[in-house]
């Protein structure tokens, strides 16, 4: 692995792009399920895949941006018209969304939070597998994501969660640079030399 110099380079720039900042063309069917059967290589203790997709695409992605506004406007009537239109687009601004939904729990043997982190992991390779297929991509929550009455309208079922939307498709915009931590502000050695 050390040999393969594309993927350290990929690792140094990798970069996600504003969903919206995405255009069409997105990936096809076949080509998501490639996507896909490479995103789900992740750690997994047990075996257990605890999570699953829900992949959106065509004209049911303006149906489910209508609904989501209708919710929005019940939380919030006063909207302003350029959230109306925020709220209108979510789900229109890449040709394709994958939602990963964690279907973690309660398990014998493997703790919660290992299947949560299980489903992150996913999401991430979502993003590195799209990348690998020459499409840009964006891992998004929003806050559909933790409002359960939208989970009908996105095919969440009762007891899961989302881990995140992701964002598939093409790009005019460059890839811009943002802040990273510092090394040295995040890592704390313990043993070995100084």
């Amino acid at each position: 692995m050390k040999s393969d110099i594309k993927l350290i380079d990929y690792l140094a720039v990798r970069r996600s792009i504003p969903a919206f900042q995405m255009s069409e063309p997105g990936p096809e069917k076949a080509e998501i399920e490639e996507i896909l059967r490479l995103a789900s290589r992740v750690p997994d203790h047990g075996k257990l895949a605890p999570w699953r997709f829900i992949v959106y695409r065509g004209e049911e992605r303006v149906h489910i941006g209508k609904e989501l506004l209708k919710l929005a406007l019940e939380a919030k009537p006063d909207l302003s018209e350029e959230m109306i239109e925020v709220e209108r687009a979510r789900f229109t601004r890449a040709p394709v969304v994958i939602a990963v939904v964690s279907k973690a729990g309660p398990h014998f043997k493997i703790p919660e939070w290992e299947q949560i982190m299980s489903a992150g992991a996913v999401c991430l390779n979502i993003i590195f597998s799209a990348n690998a297929h020459g499409w840009v991509a964006n891992w998004l929550t929003e806050w559909f994501a933790y409002d359960e009455r939208a989970y009908p309208l996105l095919g969440v079922q009762p007891g899961e969660r989302v881990a995140g939307f992701v964002h598939i498709g093409s790009t005019n915009f460059p890839a811009v640079e943002r802040p990273r931590p510092e090394i040295s502000e995040t890592v704390t050695w313990v043993g070995g030399d100084a």
